[in-house]
């Protein structure tokens, strides 16, 4: 379900596999249970992941932590970077995707024109193998769903996105690449490759990492 990346005193950040549910359902424990059972700790959610999304995944150890954490991702000061998969050719291979969101049927998201309280997601891409692309993701908001409707957007839903019309695969293409944060006047930035997938270990896609992996240094455009 997970592999441990750092248990520093104060928060933990994991690995979390494509596939795993972040809350319990169904009478199976979700991630966050599992690890307390498995850590016998008490653990705080300041962020969560999609049941398909794998990667990054930050708990706190403590309610003054998680509220403190809580208040620096609302304050987008936490930097966060995805990596989405998905075939065919998007409206615009880089840029800015803006628009409210707004829930739309069978649990859906959709993209809307208005942009009173938009989602933002910053984004470049690179072709990766035949019809394949590669997505590097910098949300700077954070909505529901809003990368898998950022990319339906553009017209290439993310390959194993059942919901939002991506092809089948074995698994959903979207995880959680880098994160980073200050806490307690010390930097800490955190990159994991994705371990599972087919597509995720094409050459293709492990040479454009290799040009992505300081994710935070890229030209990203000017914030509006």
């Amino acid at each position: 379900m997970y592999k441990i990346i750092a248990d520093e005193t104060d928060f933990l950040v994991i690995d979390k596999a494509p596939g795993v549910h972040f809350h319990s359902q169904d009478g199976s424990a979700g991630v966050m249970a599992q690890l307390e059972r498995d850590l016998d700790i008490k653990l705080y959610s300041v962020h969560r992941l999609d049941t398909m999304t794998s990667g990054l995944l930050l708990f706190a150890k403590s309610s003054e932590a998680a509220a403190a954490f809580t208040q620096r991702f609302s304050e987008h000061k936490v930097q966060k970077y995805y990596l989405a998969l998905a075939k065919g050719k998007p409206k615009k291979k880089q840029g800015s995707i803006v628009g409210d969101m707004a829930k739309s049927r069978r649990s859906m998201y959709k993209l809307l024109r208005s942009k009173e309280n938009p989602a933002i997601t910053q984004f470049f891409s690179q072709s990766v193998a035949e019809g394949l692309r590669l997505y590097l993701l910098k949300p700077l908001s954070g909505k529901t769903h809003q990368l898998r409707v950022a990319l339906a957007s553009l017209g290439v839903p993310i390959l194993g996105d059942q919901l939002y019309g991506g092809e089948d695969a074995d698994r959903g293409y979207l995880h959680a690449y880098a994160l980073g944060f200050e806490w307690q006047g010390q930097e800490y930035a955190y990159h994991q490759a994705p371990e599972q997938g087919e597509a995720f270990s094409l050459d293709g896609v492990k040479n454009q990492l290799q040009t992505w992996s300081k994710s935070e240094k890229l030209d990203w455009p000017k914030r509006n």
